[in-house]
């Protein structure tokens, strides 16, 4: 008999692997993703930008289990977008700041954590089987795009971004060139 499709919602759903995890993560990013993507419009360059990346989250998703799918220009691509908004966001970018702000901000927050949740399931798939660098350091990277992006958002709306201090973590402060070259000094 043959069986009923619609009581399958994913084949893969009961192998023991790791790689269904990762897959299922990455299936909700790239979901997470198509949310952004309905609140960006009005921020076309971050609209483009999610535009091409929403089909490579699905490729990074078919990468471990099929034909690797992620290509040296498209890790390429990703990391010149990284540049370019961490170039237009200057010193908002290199502070830890609460995931709030607009709508489409916190979406892509939600994304951002999305990736990170996809980078740790790959991990976990590489433990039973080899995962080729390359998917590691698009996810990662993807990971830390969406997060530019969610402050790029807000700054496109006037959102000021709320600085996050630790009183777990110990802030390390940027010794300004003098400071160094004191500091290095017997």
């Amino acid at each position: 008999m043959k069986k009923d499709m619609r009581y399958i919602c994913y084949p893969f759903m009961r192998e023991s692997a790791s790689t269904v995890d990762f897959e299922i993560r990455t299936d909700s990013l790239t979901t997470r993703i198509g949310e952004a993507l309905s609140l960006t419009e009005d921020v076309e360059k971050v609209h483009t930008d999610l535009r091409w990346l929403q089909p490579l989250a699905y490729h990074l998703n078919g990468s471990v289990r099929g034909k690797l799918a992620i290509t040296p220009e498209d890790l390429e691509k990703l990391s010149g977008l990284y540049d370019d908004y961490v170039g237009e966001l200057g010193d908002l970018v290199e502070q830890f700041v609460l995931p709030q702000g607009t709508h489409a901000a916190t979406v892509l927050h939600v994304c951002r954590s999305e990736a990170k949740k996809s980078v740790r399931a790959l991990h976990k798939v590489s433990l039973e089987r080899d995962v080729p660098d390359i998917l590691f350091d698009f996810a990662q990277l993807m990971a830390n795009v969406l997060f530019v992006m969610a402050v790029y958002v807000n700054k496109s709306h006037h959102v000021d971004e709320i600085p996050f201090v630790s009183k777990s973590y110990p802030i390390r402060k940027k010794k300004s060139s003098a400071q160094t070259q004191t500091a290095e000094r017997p």
